[in-house]
């Protein structure tokens, strides 16, 4: 075949191409092959008549013998690329990827449109493939191309927030490169908007602040566009919550940070972060109680703000609010998820405000959750704080032999380590080894004076010395009036005042004081209730006692608060008031039904009502849960005497006289 029999073959097999007739046109050109076994362009249109014969293997070989002959021809190139995008095409993107790249080089230097539409089909795949890196500098190179053409600012501008759009779901998992070039498309649609300010800037504004706001090392950046945002929108909320979230985040409370909670709650007073800030700066101002209320409502505003969590629990320890503070750390744990950078801080101090305030609720179950909670805390076992919290926990457990072997290691490694000594104390105080804890206590209050629970502990520790020369209960008072100053929201220091004032000092008035004092600080301490309310009856302040009792029983849950219940039914009984008594008396049976003495009580109350039926099967009761009650017993055969059924009545008086030959009120009845 010759040259020119060679073309005309080439020609041939373009016609039956253009026809549609690729077997004909696969015919002609294996005889220009059987000539020419390395004629470029026969092996193309092999390479095209097979892909149309849905032929894939022997196309793809016809275009890569092609490009092997010539690999900067276009031709083979083009046909691998609409080869490979075929629908049938599976497994082939990393081929694709490859002959795109070859495609961008051989269109660069010539058709610029060809080079931009195969530039956006490359960024399409990276982006199905989630190759964000590759995608921001295929994309990047576009826009270059696009300034060296002299494009219009409106359409570069359109460019840049294509690239955002396509590294948006990047900012949760991108690697610093991609992070960068996602911020700097941002600054550079900022730059190239039309209209500023207007709605469009604004909410692309709004992205590049909530994109910075999860780059954590973008501090400074992530202020200046919050600054220029708040000049650009002065009216606009937005960027000045960004700012207090990102303080609040930040751990420090800075005068700028002051400021910017003001200025937010001025501007909308009902801002969740602005009310967070200002929950915190009630907190490090020690005003505990606002600061509970205020990070308590900001955070039914702003829930996924783990640092405020933290806050919170931190403000309810410290006015003792432990079952409520516990829940708080795990709120916050909640909203930091699997945490990184600087939000581990955070979860490391959740985690140990958490079993700080399980080792304040003292039983078994708590103390073994606070340890789960130390486990988790990153580097724990360098930090003796955190070590001296393991030991309390394992001792509140009853671990008696690892409380103490960490307390013996803290006390080797940490000797000036105030947490050492108090756990030490901690340990010989529950073994009532009291004068080891009182030199236990006093080194940890010589290293760390200001902690009122060491006070506490050691005024205890001198309320229940045996020792002749402690019987003087005057350095107990001492501690505890020391504790009580130094935490005005601890209830236990201001029952022992009142222990004190009662029992030592014969102060009743003092003491009814200090009882009511710590009732109201704890609702659930019975013992400073009890005593407030019997106080006040001996001190004749009956309105008091009644005030304290209906504000317990008005929040009591059915079956609970049963001093309450008993005290005020006494109360009505002794009164007159016997239907009330009766009430009271039941709901005080709902939380003890075994109480023989509450039984008593309640068959008096119906017996007063008239009500004699009743009030035998309640003295009956009350026998049956005590045989040595004999009044209860007494006020049943006299009931049976009233009702007429004298037999049994005899036989109860009977009953009676067998144990105590001498009561005369049985004598009398039979």
């Amino acid at each position: 075949m010759s040259n020119k029999e060679v073309k005309a073959a080439l020609k041939s097999a373009r016609d039956a191409i253009r026809n549609k007739e690729y077997k004909e046109a696969l015919k002609h050109c294996k005889a220009v092959l059987k000539q020419e076994k390395n004629n470029y362009n026969a092996w193309v249109f092999i390479g095209l008549a097979a892909a149309e014969l849905e032929q894939p293997d022997q196309a793809k070989g016809a275009y890569k013998k092609a490009i092997e002959l010539e690999p900067n021809q276009l031709l083979a190139w083009q046909g691998l690329a609409n080869l490979y995008e075929k629908p049938n095409q599976t497994d082939v993107k990393g081929d694709l990827v490859d002959v795109y790249q070859k495609l961008l080089e051989l269109y660069e230097s010539g058709d610029k449109q060809k080079w931009c539409d195969v530039c956006n089909k490359l960024v399409e795949l990276y982006h199905q493939e989630k190759k964000y890196l590759e995608v921001a500098e295929t994309w990047r190179k576009l826009i270059r191309m696009k300034q060296e053409e002299g494009a219009e600012k409106a359409e570069l501008h359109q460019l840049w927030k294509k690239m955002i759009q396509l590294l948006k779901d990047s900012s949760g998992n991108q690697d610093n490169k991609t992070g960068q070039l996602l911020l700097t498309a941002f600054e550079h649609a900022l730059n190239s908007a039309d209209v500023v300010p207007g709605e469009d800037h604004q909410n692309l504004y709004k992205d590049f602040i909530q994109c910075l706001s999860k780059f954590p090392h973008e501090v400074a950046r992530l202020e200046k566009a919050c600054h220029d945002m708040m000049a650009l929108y002065p009216t606009m909320s937005y960027p000045l919550e960004v700012l207090c979230l990102h303080f609040v985040n930040s751990g420090t409370l800075s005068e700028e940070a002051l400021h910017c909670f003001s200025r937010l709650l001025e501007m909308d007073a009902s801002s969740g972060p602005g009310i967070i800030g200002f929950g915190i700066k009630c907190l490090k101002e020690k005003k505990y109680k606002e600061a509970v209320k205020s990070l308590t409502e900001g955070l039914q505003k702003t829930n996924q703000c783990p640092a405020a969590w933290c806050y919170l629990a931190e403000a309810q320890m410290k006015i003792h609010e432990h079952r409520n503070a516990v829940l708080s750390c795990i709120q916050a744990l909640e909203a930091l998820g699997t945490p990184e950078g600087p939000n581990l801080r955070w979860k490391n101090l959740a985690l140990q405000l958490k079993a700080e305030t399980l080792i304040k609720i003292a039983d078994a179950d708590a103390a073994e959750e606070a340890i789960k909670a130390l486990e988790q805390i990153v580097d724990a076992s360098s930090d003796p704080v955190v070590s001296a919290l393991r030991g309390q926990a394992y001792l509140n457990k009853g671990l008696m032999d690892q409380a103490s072997k960490i307390s013996q290691e803290l006390l080797l490694s940490h000797p000036d380590l105030a947490e050492a000594h108090a756990l030490q104390g901690f340990i010989h105080y529950s073994q009532k080894n009291y004068e080891q804890a009182e030199k236990s206590f006093l080194s940890a209050i010589e290293k760390k004076a200001g902690t009122a629970e060491y006070h506490l502990y050691l005024g205890l520790t001198y309320w229940f010395m045996n020792d002749e020369t402690k019987k003087d209960k005057g350095k107990a008072l001492t501690q505890f009036l020391k504790a009580a100053k130094l935490d005005s929201y601890l209830g236990s220091a201001f029952c022992y005042l009142g222990n004190y004032y009662r029992d030592i000092a014969g102060d009743k008035s003092r003491a009814r004081g200090c009882y009511k004092k710590a009732f109201e600080l704890d609702e659930m301490d019975e013992e400073s209730g009890t005593a407030a309310v019997n106080l006040s009856v001996e001190l004749g302040d009956m309105d008091t006692a009644l005030s304290i009792l209906n504000e317990v029983t008005g929040k009591a849950r059915p079956g609970t608060a049963k001093w309450a219940w008993l005290h005020r039914g006494l109360y009505y009984l002794r009164t007159g008031q016997p239907s009330q008594a009766v009430a009271d008396l039941q709901a005080a049976l709902r939380a003890d039904p075994k109480d023989s003495n509450c039984w008593e009580s309640l068959g008096e109350a119906y017996l007063n009502r008239g009500s004699y039926s009743t009030a035998l099967k309640s003295f009956r009761k009350a026998s049956e849960l005590n045989p040595g009650l004999v009044y209860s017993i007494y006020r049943a055969a006299a009931l049976e005497q009233i009702l007429g059924k004298y037999e049994n009545a005899i036989a109860t008086y009977q009953q009676i006289l067998k144990k105590t030959e001498d009561y005369v009120p049985a004598l009398k009845g039979i």
